[in-house]
């Protein structure tokens, strides 16, 4: 069996910053920020009042509307990234075989409005008021189901659901369906919509999320000495990828290269990364390796970057095992968290399509509120404003509670 190569001729994105590719990437390379105080609901008995909320959608814009009622906003959200993907991608799925193009879109929660909305109708008005869609509303599979039957894609399709790290795994285990030959073409990515009572107010229990109320546009702030949590965002992030034979035939734009993917994890606790970083090494070093560079040849990394003060920290340990001292400060990174927030299972998706655009556009996005750097995390994080710089290979790296470790590796496509 030969071995294909993997490429990106598509991209869609529904997020905090924008809902489009060119909205999205404008206000990320210029620093501005899309989380604010949550409009979508009461949150005045939170101690956590903000959030990266996607502001502005219109699901009927994707979906039948009788449909849509039938699906939870996750699933909205999904399927209108991926067919933002398909477009981009200007995708003949009628040319196509069905059976050969096939989805993985992960969730990390899957459908929690749908669960709040039902709870509450049992509680109220008992058993007999749940919804007959309420199973298929939640179950975090279905938005890569629906997005196959909106689109027509009939091949392997599948959720991964691994926390905040879903959305990579989702993309490399995308990759390495083509690359073994059992698909011509993939949509991979993910989505998430948590931001409700119940998973703001499950993240606020964890006592997890940034409290800075007063200012929201400065409360996720990556690497920084004054960081106090994360700030919840939701969104979807979608590719379309292709084995390089399959997108040539068709005279295919081809946007980058899939090179490399790393999968472990951390078997250290729950919700705390390992100490000393050594699963996120772990996955880089495996990405490294599949793509056959050496850490140095990296140009980016979009890092995890929480704004929570152990992952930012041990991230920065992981990339220094790797890199060594001074390796790891020649290499830009930067979390754009620091603008979205963190889209939880969709990070992933989201996080790939900057480091997709870093490439073509030869623009860095910045980590946005690092005015105190903390001391244990100094390397070059692109502070406060974009950078300019060709970017030929660039990493993204992704972490989940359960210490599952994503690490995606692209390169700019050359024949």
């Amino acid at each position: 069996m030969t071995s294909q190569r993997v490429v990106v001729t598509g991209i869609g994105i529904v997020s905090p910053v924008g809902n489009d590719e060119a909205s999205f990437w404008s206000n990320l390379t210029n620093g501005v920020s899309g989380i604010d105080t949550v409009q979508s609901f009461d949150v005045s008995a939170l101690p956590t009042k903000i959030a990266g909320e996607v502001k502005g959608f219109n699901v009927t814009d994707f979906m039948d509307p009788k449909e849509a009622k039938r699906n939870d906003r996750n699933t909205h959200l999904a399927v209108a990234a991926s067919k933002m993907a398909v477009k981009s991608a200007n995708l003949d799925v009628t040319s196509m075989d069905p059976f050969r193009f096939g989805a993985f879109i992960a969730s990390g929660i899957g459908g929690i409005h749908s669960i709040q909305e039902n709870t509450r109708k049992m509680f109220e008005g008992g058993v007999r008021k749940i919804s007959p869609f309420m199973i298929t509303q939640i179950i975090c599979n279905m938005a890569s189901g629906i997005v196959a039957i909106e689109v027509g894609a009939r091949g392997p399709n599948f959720a991964v659901v691994s926390a905040c790290a879903a959305g990579s795994h989702a993309i490399g285990e995308a990759f390495h369906t083509i690359k073994r030959g059992d698909a011509d073409a993939m949509l991979a990515g993910g989505t998430e919509a948590s931001i409700n009572d119940l998973g703001l107010g499950g993240f606020c229990a964890m006592k997890a999320m940034s409290t800075r109320n007063d200012d929201p546009k400065t409360a996720s702030r990556p690497f920084d000495k004054e960081r106090d949590g994360f700030v919840m965002g939701e969104g979807s992030g979608v590719l379309v990828l292709e084995s390089l034979e399959h997108a040539k035939k068709r005279g295919a734009r081809i946007l980058a290269e899939v090179v490399g993917y790393g999968a472990t994890c951390d078997a250290y606790h729950i919700t705390s990364p390992d100490p000393e970083g050594r699963g996120l090494s772990e996955a880089m070093k495996r990405s490294l390796h599949m793509a056959g560079i050496e850490p140095k040849t990296v140009d980016y990394i979009n890092a995890h970057g929480t704004s929570t003060p152990y992952n930012d920290k041990f991230e920065t340990m992981a990339i220094k095992h790797i890199w060594g001292a001074d390796d790891a400060r020649k290499v830009a990174i930067s979390s754009t968290k620091s603008m979205m927030g963190h889209l939880l299972g969709a990070a992933g998706g989201a996080e790939a399509i900057v480091c997709i655009k870093a490439i073509q556009t030869g623009v860095i996005p910045p980590t946005i509120n690092l005015v105190n750097p903390d001391p244990d995390c100094d390397l070059d994080y692109v502070p406060h404003v974009k950078r300019e710089k060709k970017v030929r290979y660039a990493m993204s790296n992704n972490l989940g509670f359960g210490g599952h470790n994503a690490s995606l590796l692209f390169k700019a496509y050359e024949e």
